[in-house]
């Protein structure tokens, strides 16, 4: 069988410019992306195309993604080097100018700041307030504003189109401990939309962002906005160069560049953006180059000035350098050292930052109030899992790693634990045989439900798809999970990381303060094999006598989804009998000439023709819908009416409400990588037109690639970029705090008498 090597690997989000080029762009309006649709229909199966190795990505990089959180290199969301000196001055002056006597250094000043937001953090979590707003997004000039938001909220416009890589939508902070169910949004009351609208229209901006500026603003939005028109970045949709044009219709000449409300509100966005690229915070001296590039005339006073305003947090974090030659040491010692060490300034918003101490804090709580090992030896057997049963037998808290086969293991220990007589559980990122969702055991709607304590009532829970977890989500399962009890978390370290900020599981896995099972048993087959290369950066060719794997050259996207219509609708069906409906088609973004939209035009007109007559859809479409950024449920429309769209997924019945329909609802025949996570399919075909190479990711093409079950096609049009990512593009860094975190709370276990 011949292979092609040189196909693409693409990342959910596309690889956008930095900050230099977002500044840039800035000074003009964007341009409202274009909705191109399918051309021509051929006849290509796979009988008649090449059979090939596992070679395909999808390129997001000329598409809209939607719910990947990957870090740009280059962009104010990933960590560069820079200079520690900058940054650790940036860091401390804000907090502690007061507090510090004259006289002390800048590291002694440094460490007064610490001090002073960790008895802050202390005090939030005690007080268990509620989340703060740290959602906030892109859009185009003045007189584009509305459209630009609009089609942020609706979908139609990812803020990944205007900033980086971001993803599809804005996120808010969770609270650390949730309630059962989970908090709302805040609605704003009718006055204090009618107060901000007035402002809005004195600044030129379009009077229909009240509600959404009331809303992000909370309480007196109308007085901040006078005070303050750049806290206008706080509604999803809102980029600077929009700000600053409001600003100057309210203040005149008086709205300028260096004006200290301007800095302090852009470094709350610039961390915003960063939140949605997938980090937790940020190294100071890249806030104060990004800064910079906005026009800032003085950076670091702008960030010393947020700091100490309390408007984002600053964490002194050591290098792994300078931990890892020094012997272990009390907590207090290592803080009253932190001066005299190496080591970073990060700076966070509260709401991460308090999520990502709740998180870290709670994995400590089961790893150190378990109550004790067990004897499951017997449980344990000889069988799949064995090694996993025994470590969750003697430890509260276990991470397990494997691929898709892999997944017997953890269904092995629930099994055996439920024998046992224990309450256990398992959740998954989407809907799995015997599992809950993870969405759905959080919100009360799914699972064993809680007891008065707010805990659930289980003594082992299993979390599927760790990967998945944000560190929001992460600390409000962690903290729901009562003392004593076991907590597993699983997952392939290899897939697409979680659509909100934080890298969790990777994370723990890096601390390495608890077991860790790594199954030893691989994927089947052709596809398994393909995909296990594909994980350690080998695109190998692969023996497919079946034609598991099918490789489709194309020479620009018009053929591109010609040939994907062709494959769903007709080859894939008539060469292996899996109907249309259970073949899914991935692509990496939503925009182009092949991404989901103009796939999905081009298979509902061949697959489910109609007026689309209930906003854009009709009975029989198969549709994704979005409930909250990062979760995609695969659904079919079974009708409509006053109500709204109703839905069928997975047996369950959704009405979605005529206004959301817009903005929750998407056509599914094709989807993006992060909405295939979590699940498979019969039959995929991977389309890789040639705009998305430079968008192509080893862990893209790991995902796309595994979702297929029984025969995987590849739509290929990007020459040699796939070969090329899979052995030299891995996933994106993300800046967080947890594993530093776990590492030092388990030293100061460790030192604690017993």
């Amino acid at each position: 069988m011949s292979t092609d090597p040189a196909a693409t690997d693409a990342a959910d989000e596309p690889d956008a410019p930095g900050p230099e080029a977002e500044a840039a762009r800035d000074a003009r309006a964007p341009r409202p992306a274009g909705e191109e649709s399918a051309a021509g229909r051929s006849d290509v199966s796979p009988d008649e195309a090449g059979p090939g190795p596992g070679q395909a990505a999808e390129p997001e990089s000329a598409q809209d993604p939607e719910g990947s959180a990957d870090g740009a290199e280059g962009a104010p969301g990933t960590s560069e080097g820079s200079d520690g000196g900058a940054a650790a001055t940036a860091g401390a002056d804000g907090t502690a100018a007061e507090g510090a006597k004259p006289g002390l250094s800048e590291a002694q000043a440094e460490l007064a700041a610490q001090k002073i937001e960790r008895e802050r953090i202390a005090r939030r979590k005690a007080e268990r307030q509620a989340p703060v707003e740290a959602g906030a997004g892109l859009s185009g000039t003045a007189a584009d504003l509305l459209a630009a938001v609009r089609a942020v909220e609706s979908g139609a416009k990812p803020p990944a189109a205007y900033f980086d890589d971001a993803p599809a939508a804005p996120r808010r902070a969770a609270a650390p401990t949730p309630p059962s169910p989970r908090p709302t949004a805040p609605v704003a009351a009718a006055g204090d939309v009618e107060g901000v609208r007035a402002v809005l229209a004195r600044g030129g901006a379009p009077e229909a962002l009240a509600g959404a500026a009331a809303t992000a603003l909370g309480e007196g939005a109308a007085g901040q906005l006078e005070e303050n028109p750049w806290r206008l970045l706080a509604v999803a949709g809102v980029r600077p160069a929009q700000a600053d044009g409001f600003a100057r219709a309210l203040l005149g000449n008086g709205a300028g560049p260096g004006d200290e409300r301007r800095g302090g509100a852009l470094v709350a966005w610039l961390l915003a953006q960063a939140a949605l690229k997938g980090h937790t915070a940020l190294e100071a001296p890249v806030l104060e180059k990004a800064l910079a590039q906005y026009g800032v005339p003085d950076p670091a006073g702008a960030l010393e000035q947020a700091i100490g305003e309390g408007a984002v947090l600053v964490f002194h974090e050591p290098s792994a350098d300078a931990e890892s030659a020094e012997p272990a040491r009390s907590a207090q010692a290592a803080e009253d050292e932190q001066d005299e060490r190496p080591g970073t300034v990060l700076v966070g918003l509260e709401g991460y930052a308090l999520a990502e101490e709740s998180l870290a804090d709670g994995l400590a709580r089961l790893a150190s109030t378990f109550a004790g090992p067990a004897d499951w030896e017997e449980a344990a057997g000889g069988g799949p899992g064995a090694d996993l049963i025994r470590a969750v037998s003697g430890h509260g808290l276990v991470t397990h790693t494997g691929g898709e086969a892999a997944r017997g293991e953890p269904a092995a220990l629930l099994a055996a634990a439920r024998r046992l007589g224990l309450r256990a559980g398992l959740a998954a990122h989407t809907p799995a045989e015997g599992a809950v969702t993870v969405a759905g055991l959080l919100d009360g709607t799914e699972g064993p439900g809680r007891d008065a304590d707010g805990q659930f009532a289980l003594d082992l829970l299993i979390v599927l798809d760790a990967p998945q977890l944000d560190v929001e989500s992460a600390a409000a399962l962690v903290e729901s999970v009562p003392d004593g009890a076991r907590l597993v978390l699983s997952g392939d370290p290899a897939v697409l990381g979680s659509a909100g900020p934080g890298r969790v599981f990777a994370d723990v896995l890096a601390a390495r303060t608890c077991p860790q099972v790594v199954s030893r048993i691989p994927d089947p087959g052709p596809l398994g094999e393909l995909v296990s290369g594909i994980g350690v950066g080998e695109l190998n060719q692969v023996d497919a006598p079946g034609k598991e794997v099918v490789i489709v050259p194309v020479r620009d996207a018009g053929e591109a989804v010609h040939r994907t219509v062709q494959l769903v609708a007709e080859s894939v069906p008539r060469a292996f009998g899996i109907p249309a409906d259970d073949v899914q088609v991935i692509t990496p973004g939503h925009g182009g000439s092949a991404g989901t939209r103009a796939l999905n035009a081009a298979l509902k007109e061949r697959l489910n023709p109609g007026p689309g007559r209930f906003g854009g859809f009709d009975p029989g479409d198969k549709v994704v819908y979005v409930p909250a950024p990062g979760r995609a449920r695969p659904a079919r429309v079974v009708s409509a009416d006053a109500q709204g769209l109703h839905l069928e997924a997975a047996g369950a019945r959704i009405v979605v409400p005529k206004e959301r329909v817009e903005s929750a609802v998407r056509h599914g025949w094709a989807v993006t990588g992060h909405q295939a996570v979590g699940a498979r399919w019969p039959a995929v075909v991977v389309v890789l037109p040639g705009d998305a190479a430079d968008a192509l990711s080893r862990d893209w093409v790991y995902t796309a690639f595994g979702r297929a079950e029984r025969h995987l096609s590849v739509v290929h049009g990007v020459d040699q970029a796939l070969a090329r990512a899979v052995a030299e593009v891995p996933a994106k860094p993300r800046t967080t705090r947890l594993a530093d975190l776990l590492r030092a709370l388990a030293a100061a276990a460790a030192e604690q008498p017993r």
